[in-house]
C-alpha cells in the first residue's frame, strides 16, 4: 500500500504481517540503499488498510510505504493537512523507490552455476576488463557474487543483501551469465505454507460452525 509519500518526510516502510516476506525485503533492500532512507518498522495491527489484508483469514504480504506516517505530523486530520505540503520531487523519489521495489519483485529468482567448479574465464566472453586493480567495480563483482552463489538455494535478493550491491547490478550479472550460458534459472519452489494456513483456518471456521 502507498500512503503519504508527498510530503518532505524519509521514505518509511512498515513490513506486512509476515514480517519476512518478499515484498518486505524488497522495501528494505531499495530504502537501505536511498540516502537518508532506512526506515523500517515492524507490522503492528494498526493503521490503514494493510492490516485488513494481513488478517489471520487472508494473511497476504501487504506492507505500507510512506513519508511521514499518519498522526506522526502536526497537520494529520486537520484543515492545514492539504496540498501545501506536497512537492514534485518528494512523489517523484516516492514512484523512483516503488520502481526498484517492483523491479526486485518481478525479477527475484534462484540459479544454479553450470560451470561450479572455479571461476570459468570471463574475459574472453567480454564480461570482465582485460586489466585488473585493486578494486572491481560494482558489476564485476557482482560476476562473482553470483557465481559464486547461483547454487539453486540463494537467491538474486539475497546475494545483493549479502554483497551489498544493488539489486540491479546484481539482476543484470545474472542475465548476461545466463546469456553465456554459465547460470540457469533454477526451477520455482511452491510455497507450502500457504496451503497449510487455508487448511488451518477452514478446520476452525468448521468447528465454530
Amino acid at each position: 500500500m502507498l500512503s503519504c509519500v508527498g510530503d518532505a518526510g524519509p521514505l518509511t516502510y512498515k513490513q506486512s504481517r509476515r514480517g519476512n516476506a518478499l515484498v518486505d525485503r524488497a522495501a528494505e533492500h531499495v530504502l537501505r540503499r536511498s540516502a537518508g532512507s532506512e526506515r523500517i518498522r515492524s507490522f503492528v495491527p494498526y493503521g490503514y488498510d494493510e492490516r485488513q489484508y494481513c488478517s489471520p483469514g487472508f494473511n497476504l504480504a501487504v506492507g505500507c510505504l510512506t513519508r511521514t506516517p499518519n498522526g506522526e505530523y502536526p497537520e494529520y486530520h486537520t484543515s492545514a493537512d492539504n496540498l501545501v505540503l506536497v512537492s514534485a520531487d518528494s512523489l517523484a523519489a516516492s514512484l523512483a523507490a516503488c520502481e526498484r521495489i517492483v523491479e526486485v519483485l518481478e525479477h527475484e529468482a534462484r540459479y544454479v552455476n553450470l560451470q561450479p567448479y572455479c571461476e570459468p574465464q570471463l574475459g574472453k566472453r567480454g564480461l570482465y576488463r582485460p586489466t585488473g586493480g585493486a578494486h572491481l567495480p560494482d558489476y564485476e563483482m557482482a560476476l562473482l557474487w553470483v557465481l559464486n552463489f547461483s547454487d539453486g538455494e540463494h537467491s538474486l535478493l539475497e546475494i545483493a543483501d549479502r554483497a551489498g550491491i544493488e539489486f540491479r547490478t546484481i539482476l543484470r550479472a545474472a542475465l548476461d551469465l545466463d546469456e553465456h550460458e554459465l547460470i540457469r534459472r533454477a526451477p520455482i519452489q511452491p510455497r507450502r505454507d500457504t496451503a497449510r494456513r487455508a487448511s488451518i483456518v477452514n478446520e476452525a471456521q468448521s468447528h465454530h460452525a
